[in-house]
């Protein structure tokens, strides 16, 4: 385990060593007032879009389930007769140039894991770029009618007409306290200003219990170095496995893999893990068993006994229902302007 996550996890635990930080967490969380600030009165300026913008964040580092959900709303706004479209960062990956509109043959390494597994996983445009304005203004010439970001909540350049933070059910909000004394982005103060918060899995969080929850389930299993599908059971390998995991919360993966009842040997890496042949070579021979996300960066060299679980995400009935009302007034042109303008004039007022 690296030092990054050795922090990481001291900070959701709430080490009492972390307390010689907080000197710098005040720094951190003035920079962050006063940079917001700045966006609020104008100082600097806020690109808003002609079309709605949503956008799916977390408070927290680590990984909270974003991504499933952000490929989720895509499928649903499409299957209600958008036209949506994804843009993202590209954390991990480096193009030539920007905008990074992805097509089929667009590599990994050069959109980053997560904008290349969403594009597989929806079939949507997916546009990568550091700039959010330009990246969105690509996605609306693509023709898209309505943007869904996957990260972004602390990228006040590029307006927003709904905001919806996803935390981790089981870790919460850690021990509250904003970087490098705990794993806030942002102090938890945020959430007063945020559209809905989504809780993956149960709660043991007071904080975290008011919002909506969300469980990522198992599809099923995807062998990896040709994409065949086989179901969750009976098992399309031979346990017991290597389990690899390069994403922020691995201990998730491994309790779903011991949850479907799959004996396997952990191996966690870091998030984004650029991963190697080494990492995947197993001295007894082993099946290995691994994410979607790193699945996308490992086909050119998986062996051949190797899987991907497939998960996606399944928030609760009251959440859809507040999801399609907050968009329905967005089906025809006028009515999004009518919709986006008003959600423009409500954070203005906020």
């Amino acid at each position: 385990m690296g030092l990054g996550q050795r922090w990481l996890e001291a900070a959701y635990r709430g080490a009492p060593w972390l307390a010689v930080l907080r000197p710098l967490e005040a720094l951190y969380r003035r920079e962050v007032r006063r940079r917001a600030d700045a966006f609020a009165r104008g100082d600097k300026p806020v690109w808003r879009a002609s079309v709605p913008v949503i956008v799916v964040g977390n408070l927290t580092l680590g990984g909270t389930g974003k991504s499933p959900l952000v490929a989720w709303m895509g499928r649903h706004l499409a299957e209600r007769g958008f036209r949506p479209g994804i843009l993202s960062r590209g954390y991990g990956g480096k193009a030539d140039g920007y905008p990074l509109h992805l097509a089929a043959d667009t590599p990994v390494a050069a959109s980053g894991d997560e904008p290349r597994m969403l594009a597989d996983q929806t079939g949507l445009p997916v546009v990568v770029d550091p700039d959010r304005p330009r990246g969105a203004q690509c996605l609306i010439d693509a023709g898209c009618d309505v943007i869904v970001t996957d990260d972004g909540l602390q990228h006040h350049a590029l307006g927003r007409d709904l905001e919806v933070v996803v935390v981790d059910g089981k870790r919460g909000f850690g021990n509250g306290r904003c970087l490098p004394a705990g794993p806030l982005r942002e102090p938890l103060e945020r959430l007063e200003r945020i559209d809905a918060l989504i809780v993956n899995g149960e709660s043991s969080s007071a904080l975290a219990a008011d919002g909506f929850t969300m469980q990522l389930e198992p599809a099923c299993w995807r062998r990896v170095g040709d994409d065949e599908r086989r179901p969750l059971t009976p098992l399309p390998f031979a346990t017991p496995v290597t389990a690899v995991a390069g994403i922020g919360h691995p201990e998730r993966f491994f309790t779903t893999l011991s949850e479907l009842g799959v004996a396997h040997r952990p191996a966690p890496f870091s998030d984004h893990h650029r991963f190697s042949p080494a990492d995947l070579t197993t001295s007894d021979q082993r099946p290995v068993v691994m994410t979607a996300k790193d699945a996308v960066k490992c086909r050119s060299f998986v062996p051949d006994d190797c899987w991907a679980l497939d998960v996606e995400a399944r928030p609760e009935a009251s959440f859809v229902a507040w999801f399609d009302r907050r968009v329905s007034a967005w089906r025809g042109t006028d009515d999004a302007q009518v919709a986006h303008d008003t959600g423009i004039a409500q954070r203005q007022s906020d």
